[in-house]
């Protein structure tokens, strides 16, 4: 299982959630961008449908993969 590290940090005058380097848009306060953080985490936790994938990875690789709807990851929030 995969784990979800979401981190609150001060982003143009405000603060924003992140997540693998990407932004969220920015909030006024910290306490909004933390709400807003755990909103998201929650909602990774609802199981999803399963179904076949097919991706490309960064070396050019493609790969096939089964993926179930119920195989969610474990989110952690800090900041």
């Amino acid at each position: 299982m995969s784990i979800a590290h979401y981190k609150i940090v001060p982003h143009d005058g405000g603060w924003a959630y992140t997540l693998d380097g990407v932004f969220s848009e920015t909030f006024t306060t910290h306490d909004l961008a933390l709400a807003a953080a755990r909103r998201v985490a929650r909602e990774q936790r609802v199981p999803g449908e399963s179904c076949h994938i097919h991706y490309q990875t960064p070396d050019g690789a493609w790969h096939d993969e089964d993926v179930l709807g119920i195989d969610r990851p474990i989110v952690e929030i800090k900041g």
